[in-house]
């Protein structure tokens, strides 16, 4: 197994290149003439921009440009970002492990939920790929940037401190992708067009990526049409070994009793082997049209459509823990076990069971979506009319939309090594744990009998947001007051899904015809009838895990895994129950979110002698409708094998005052200082409003009952802001910065409890009426979050350059915990090179652990990470480049971890990346 680059050896190796570039640089600049005029184009024009505007801004901006995007060695605009101070990615949008693309961004310290994203101004509608990241309590409100391809953009804005004309909905901030407009471009017709492939190592695969644009205008520079085009495939396998949960033993069980010292001790729950296999294709484009007959009127429509085919294949070979230990009722371990104990949590890190006839030690899943995806798009119009010399509107309509979609599960649960014994060892976070079933033969089937089968069918949820606002800025001469903005904002947010069609383990009788699903019977199905587990139903061959699966995450456990294609397994799911008559019907997979949003603000731009800013008030009203799916009878009820469910509404509305001082002051020629307070606010995550409420009845009339969920009646999140920065541009292309920030956080959602009133009746309240329940469910608490970046870039002669950040946050909650999503440390280094053909990056970023939230009840943290990338490009003439791309060059893991580094989680590795691109424009 080749060694992996450590963040510290990785940055080493990043600074080193960069030593060696400035003495080379140093012995080149020597021989120069001081007085020598450059001409400087590429990435490097585009970084004194990005420099320019940050400096001209009057509030803290970062901003990147097209050409820093087709520069980087970044295919998506997340990669990018992720360079920008204060700016932090992941790979996955919840608890599901990441993978080798990056797809949230977050800002200081919080989780991707509190960054606001726009396109253009406006918001954008967000849908996911992951089944679970489509409905559920984990579902936020982050988009994602796998369906946003760099090509798109034409700049980005990351604004770190607020201002009263900013689009609320970002605690934390926002970022704003702007696209290009067809006037903007210098000669009446261009063409660009991309050709290229992308090789993914560990699935040995080549996929091909085309892109393309074409914008005309006229000669009077008064219309333009601007038409992009994608399609991207890319193929892609992550190996892993997963830990779904960790259990403990109880005070009182039989293990407990006969060894004391396992009272209390953590064991796996589900310990597995773990192949992901995935085929993403992104396609679509952007139509832009723009219209300006006067210096006084613009108009520009734009349409935009992004859609991911996401197909996918999960395979999950594991030591099932929580049916041999099954809380210390089960099997005690061997003599020869180990518990550490890290303050007073004690972990099961080792041990051994003998074999025992008719246990299962072992149980396997395989679960195939093959039309699992998502796809976005919007239409937007965009006008501005300069009334007169003082007056200035612009107004901006449009709607986005959003889906969410996995049509099918086809899946199935196999128990193994029954009667083997196990045993299993733990490594710690940085190498796969030791495990084995006995002398369980994995690659053969013949010994393996269907356990279960599961799996929602038809899920689908939709997600739109329409807009109108109009802005007016208006000139004055009043004191140190210039001019003074002013506008209005309405729009509406929904949300919802459908029941999901759950299927399980079908029974058809000698006619063939399905038949009812019987629970009383243990092969589950009525007597007469052939049921799915008959093993002259399963397909007769089967396949092989890959022969170097799991080769670069340590650990010795099971490799040479048998399972059955995706073809194989939809043709055995033909056998489960999935009637679409109603009766499979799960209602708790049912919600619905309204939102009906106005806002409203003013704000007055300032300047004075070395100094200026905006001081401004934004109101905003929230309208909130939320349909919850309860369990229980009730008002509009249905029934189906999963229950009895019922819907109950709830409305509430919020109004906020978001006050903002935003001051810049040119404390020299090359020195900028800034200082700005804000309030800010964002809306609750869409699975913490509207996820299912499970409700258990109450036991008797005297005592309160209890539930989980969902809480529709959370208050917007909402944060009082503090930001000061220095910035000193002490040469072309140069910028050594600082900054400090603080973010009182007044209304974060954690989770608690609390008494909530539901409807209830049951064999014990005979009549329906309100009645108290203790609810586990999401509450607003508060956190706090205070940090500081630093930032360095510049150019170190003979067209190299250097750039390095640093964030530092420190966020903790009411309760003295990690906030989701804070690591405390961050850093990114790159050095670069650039002349007139040829051009070279080297890039390393590097994230600390940080908490994720729960899954399965047990914390979920991911470890350190950090990855390297580079990019190498030649330009061959004034119309062909090429480019030569490597993300992950490091083959970084994965590493996930539970309430401590003895209870690891997950390891994953996805391999390299290597794009190859040939990029034509006349």
């Amino acid at each position: 197994m080749k060694p992996s680059l450590t963040p510290i050896a990785s940055a080493v190796a990043v600074l080193a290149m960069t030593v060696a570039m400035s003495a080379q640089a140093q012995q080149v600049d020597a021989k120069k003439d001081d007085t020598q005029q450059i001409t400087v184009t590429g990435v490097r024009a585009s970084m004194q921009q990005s420099l320019n505007q940050k400096r001209n801004a009057e509030s803290h901006v970062e901003v990147i440009t097209a050409e820093d995007i087709g520069k980087m060695p970044d295919k998506n605009v997340a990669d990018s970002l992720q360079r920008v101070s204060g700016v932090t990615t992941s790979s996955a949008s919840g608890n599901e492990g990441g993978f080798d693309e990056n797809d949230r961004v977050s800002m200081r310290g919080t989780n991707p939920s509190l960054t606001q994203t726009l396109i253009n101004g406006h918001n954008m509608a967000a849908g996911d790929w992951f089944v679970l990241n489509q409905s559920g309590a984990g579902v936020g409100r982050s988009i994602s940037y796998t369906l946003l391809p760099s090509e798109l953009v034409g700049r980005i804005e990351v604004n770190k401190s607020s201002q009263a004309s900013l689009v609320e909905g970002g605690v934390a901030g926002s970022i704003n992708v702007i696209t290009r407009k067809p006037l903007e471009f210098k000669k009446q017709l261009t063409a660009e067009a991309s050709l290229g492939v992308v090789y993914a190592e560990l699935p040995k695969k080549t996929d091909p990526q085309l892109s393309g644009l074409i914008n005309w205008k006229n000669d009077a520079n008064t219309f333009g049409l601007m038409i992009q085009a994608f399609s991207e495939k890319r193929s892609l396998r992550r190996d892993g070994q997963e830990i779904l949960g960790w259990s403990q033993i109880k005070a009182d069980s039989a293990t407990a009793k006969t060894n004391p010292d396992l009272s209390g001790a953590y064991y796996p729950s589900l310990m597995g082997a773990a192949l992901f296999e995935q085929t993403r294709h992104r396609t679509g484009g952007l139509v832009s049209a723009q219209f300006k007959p006067s210096n006084e009127f613009d108009v520009v429509l734009s349409g935009f459509s992004s859609k991911l085919d996401a197909a996918n294949y999960n395979r999950n070979y594991m030591f099932w823990g929580a049916n041999v230990i099954n809380a210390g009722n089960g099997q005690t371990p061997e003599a020869g076990y180990t518990v550490a104990n890290n303050n007073g949590v004690k972990t099961l890190t080792s041990a051994t069971f003998k074999p025992v006839a008719g246990t299962t030690y072992g149980v396997y899943d395989q679960i195939s979506r093959p039309d699992a995806g998502s796809e976005v798009n919007f239409f937007s119009a965009d006008a501005t009319w300069k009334a007169n010399a003082d007056l200035k509107f612009n107004g901006q309509l449009g709607t986005s939309k959003a889906k969410g979609k996995t049509p099918t599960q086809d899946v199935a649960e196999w128990n193994v090594g029954i009667g083997s014994g196990a045993s299993y060892r733990i490594n710690g976070v940085d190498n796969a744990a030791d495990w084995k079933l006995g002398n369980t033969n994995y690659g053969s089937r013949s010994k393996d009998t269907l356990g279960w089968v599961f799996g929602y069918q038809n899920t689908l949820v939709n997600d739109e947001e329409s807009w109108l606002k109009l802005d007016g800025e208006y000139q004055l001469d009043a004191g140190v007051f210039t001019s003074l903005k002013f506008g209005a904002r309405a729009t509406e947010h929904k949300r919802d899904s459908g029941a999901a069609l759950g299927q399980g383990p079908g029974c058809k009788n000698a006619a063939g015809t399905q038949a009812p699903w019987d629970w009383s019977q243990s092969s589950w199905c009525p007597v007469g009838t052939v049921a799915q587990n008959d093993p002259a139903k399963f397909p007769s061959t089967v396949s092989q895990y890959p022969s170097n699966f799991g080769s670069g995450l340590g650990g010795n456990f099971p490799s040479n895994i048998w399972y059955y294609t995706p073809a194989q397994l939809a043709e055995f799911n033909k056998y489960s129950n999935r009637d679409n008559n109603g009766t499979r019907l799960d209602y708790g997979t049912q919600f619905a979110l309204k939102e009906n949003v106005n806002a409203f603000y003013v704000q007055g731009n300032m300047e004075g002698e070395g100094w200026s800013g905006n001081v401004g008030m934004r109101f905003v009203q929230t309208k909130e409708s939320v349909i919850s799916t309860k369990t229980g009878p009730g008002p509009g009820q249905k029934t189906s094998d999963f229950g009895t469910f019922h819907f109950e509404k709830s409305d509430n509305t919020y109004n906020d005052v978001l006050p903002s001082l935003n001051l810049r002051f040119d404390v020299q020629k090359d020195l900028v200082a800034r200082v700005a307070v804000s309030k800010t606010m964002t809306r609750p995550d869409f699975g913490a409003l509207a996820s299912a409420i499970s409700l258990s009845p109450p036991a008797s009339a005297t005592v309160p009952g209890s539930g989980s969920g969902a809480n529709p009646n959370l208050k917007p999140i909402r944060s009082n802001n503090f930001d000061a920065s220095l910035e000193w541009y002490f040469a072309p292309r140069a910028l050594l910065s600082g900054s400090v920030y603080y973010m009182n956080l007044t209304s974060y959602v954690g989770i608690g409890q609390e008494t909530q009133n539901h409807l209830t009746e049951s064999a014990v309240i005979k009549e329906a009426k309100m009645y108290p329940y203790v609810m586990s469910v999401p509450i607003n608490t508060s956190a706090k979050v205070k940090g500081f970046e630093l930032g360095y870039e510049q150019p170190i002669g003979a067209n190299f350059g250097v750039a390095a950040n640093y964030t530092f946050a420190d966020a903790k909650d009411a309760k003295d915990q990690e906030v989701v999503g804070a690591s405390k440390n961050t850093y990114n280094l790159s050095g670069y090179y650039e002349d007139d053909t040829f051009n070279a990056r080297l890039s390393y970023s590097y994230r600390s652990a940080f908490y994720s939230g729960l899954d399965r009840e047990t914390a979920f943290s991911q470890d350190a990470t950090g990855t390297v990338s580079a990019s190498l490009g030649y330009k061959i003439n004034e119309n062909f480049a090429l480019s030569f791309d490597a993300h992950n060059l490091n083959k970084p893991t994965l590493k996930y971890f539970a309430l401590n580094e003895n209870q690891p989680r997950s390891i994953y590795q996805s391999g390299r990346q290597y794009y190859l691109t040939l990029r034509a424009k006349m």
